[in-house]
């Protein structure tokens, strides 16, 4: 038996950089098996031109395991997607992302971090947890293509220490 640590030694041969364009058609791969309804090519493109965005993805050994994107607007970071490939769910690397994503958020002065979630999603909702986010509200119907209702999450990062979260 393994401990926990070993489990997830893995997630030190992780490598974190900038999506690019020829990232996207792993991207959306990951995208189609995540959620039920995807964002197209298109649209990633265009965020990758948009100087508030932060687009990352995570490779394993060469393969890309997940991806985030973040809007960075006054002060405030509001995270856009984030998708772990199925393989590789449940083992930390969810986590990871959202360490990049909060150290991504305090380098650019952001005070929070907010995302939506689906309410049915509880294992997301719990990982968030995990990194302080708090639900803050409700937002009824809000995925047209479910109709089910979207948490509204923050996390506060102004009051926060630099040294890190307790996760």
């Amino acid at each position: 038996m393994t401990s926990g640590c070993d489990e997830r030694a893995w997630l030190g041969e992780v490598v974190v950089q900038e999506m690019t364009e020829s990232d996207l058609d792993e991207v959306l791969t990951i995208e189609r098996q995540s959620f039920p309804s995807v964002w197209s090519r298109a649209s990633y493109e265009r965020e990758l031109r948009n100087r508030n965005s932060y687009y990352l993805t995570a490779r394993h050994q060469g393969a890309l395991v997940g991806y985030f994107g973040m809007w960075i607007v006054l002060g405030e970071a509001h995270i856009t997607t984030l998708a772990v490939h199925p393989s590789y769910r449940r083992r930390g690397l969810g986590g990871r992302l959202l360490d990049h994503v909060i150290d991504l958020a305090r380098r650019h002065s952001a005070a929070r971090v907010t995302l939506e979630v689906r309410e049915q999603n509880h294992a997301a909702i719990a990982m968030y947890r995990k990194f302080g986010f708090e639900p803050k509200g409700v937002l009824p119907a809000y995925y047209g293509d479910t109709r089910e209702n979207g948490v509204v999450m923050l996390k506060e990062l102004s009051s926060e220490g630099q040294a890190g979260d307790s996760h």
